[in-house]
């Protein structure tokens, strides 16, 4: 019998085919098999270092911008941690910018948990904490609508494969934000418990508020200063007491609405400007803060522009900012906004930071404010927010001649209170073999 000749082209397209998923299931499993090897030998050679690697997540619910950091340690047994990777993204606006529409808030949220997923091993997630932590954004919003965005955070963290806990998700007062900084910098500066090195203080200008934390090295300054402004705390089993207060309303956002003449959450009336004698006199613009657009315009003075926007910054610090003599002989690290402004004033390199005297934000500021008076500049608040940082330095009690020491990163690791708070909380969960 004749064999057809369509079945002897079916029969070779079959065993071609039969071929083919043969060498993909092969290439397959040896690929499977070189990744399990791969992933043993690395289990093989912490087993032998006796070196754990783990991770932690914190955001950072900010008043301008929620910040995902995802964090990589290794660590030996009786030793401080190491850390040998971070992951960072930001995304704008602040979660207190949804105060009336909660629901919006869960997309961001979602999406840099997305980064956090991409970024630790899958085998990690149940072991690895989630963590976070809002500041001054929150802190600012009437209670009820605080606690609703952070419930709509904790529902979407609950549904994530990572560890949480009942309070995974909170706001953090002032205190902790100053104390989880001073981690941070004296952790990347290799302070922490380090014989016979002594540890640096931490200047936080946030957009609501800001912190001043240092280690207290008198019993001077125990005496003088109020409860409130006296912690204690532990960490790999040491503990530190420490000087830490956090102003609220002070930070750089909220300071400028202040000295416009505007109240938090609360938009202008019809055809109502806010006018401010620390911008340029011929000045007429826009600014939003935290979603709400506010109109505002320069006021002409008597005086010159810097003595005139001293004066009235003057009186928005008088009698809210305590003044300690100690910080005078500490070294003290400046991050956030004072970097920001320093850079925009030229007095540091915009990528590796620098040093410089308290006192050149006050010469940056006559020099930039004097200039204003004929004309505005790129920065129109560039007068106002240098002459700002420079009283406000002087009211916390350091001398123009003193230096402090400006960094975005240290080591290459941000600089934000972040790192700190998930040591400690990890810390506080004895996943930390100190």
């Amino acid at each position: 019998m004749k064999i057809p000749k369509l079945f002897y082209a079916f029969a070779v397209f079959t065993c071609a085919a039969i071929y083919a998923v043969y060498v993909k299931w092969n290439l397959d499993f040896k690929t499977k098999d070189a990744a399990l090897d791969l992933e043993n030998q690395l289990d093989r050679e912490s087993s032998q270092t006796d070196q754990s690697v783990f991770y932690g997540i914190m955001f950072d619910a900010g008043s301008t911008g929620t910040r995902v950091h995802v964090f990589q340690f290794s660590q030996k047994p009786k030793e401080i941690p190491k850390l040998i990777h971070t992951t960072f993204k930001a995304l704008q606006p602040g979660l207190s910018a949804y105060a009336d529409d909660a629901d919006k808030s869960t997309e961001g949220i979602n999406e840099l948990l997305t980064v956090a997923k991409n970024d630790v091993p899958e085998k990690l997630w149940n072991s690895t904490p989630l963590v976070l932590k809002a500041t001054a954004g929150l802190r600012l919003l009437p209670g009820e609508k605080a606690q609703i965005l952070l419930d709509k955070v904790k529902d979407v963290f609950q549904e994530s494969p990572f560890l949480v806990s009942d309070d995974c998700v909170s706001i953090m007062d002032g205190t902790y934000e100053g104390i989880s900084a001073w981690i941070t910098v004296n952790f990347l500066t290799g302070r922490l418990n380090a014989p016979g090195k002594k540890s640096v203080g931490m200047l936080d200008l946030g957009g609501g508020s800001i912190q001043i934390t240092f280690r207290l090295s008198t019993e001077t300054t125990l005496k003088r200063s109020s409860t409130d402004r006296i912690t204690s705390f532990q960490l790999f089993n040491s503990t530190y007491q420490l000087y830490s207060y956090s102003y609220l309303g002070l930070g750089l956002m909220s300071a400028r609405l202040a000295i416009l003449g505007g109240v938090e959450g609360e938009a202008l009336k019809e055809g109502e400007v806010l006018a401010s004698p620390c911008l340029s006199p011929d000045f007429q613009g826009e600014w939003e803060h935290t979603k709400i657009m506010y109109k505002i315009k320069g006021q002409k003075a008597e005086m010159p522009l810097f003595e005139s926007c001293s004066d009235e910054i003057a009186k928005l610090l008088s009698k809210k900012v305590h003044k300690t003599d100690e910080v005078k002989d500490l070294d003290f690290y400046a991050f956030s906004y004072y970097y920001d402004l320093a850079v925009d004033a030229g007095l540091i390199d915009g990528e590796k930071g620098g040093t410089l005297a308290v006192g050149d934000f006050e010469i940056a500021a006559k020099n930039v404010c004097k200039s204003m008076e004929v004309q505005r500049g790129e920065h129109p608040f560039l007068c106002m927010d240098l002459t700002y940082i420079s009283l406000l330095l002087e009211e916390l009690g350091f001398p123009k001649s003193q230096t402090l020491a400006l960094a975005r990163k240290i080591n290459n690791t941000e600089t934000s209170w972040a790192l700190g708070a998930i040591l400690h909380y990890m810390d506080s969960l004895h996943k930390l073999q100190y």
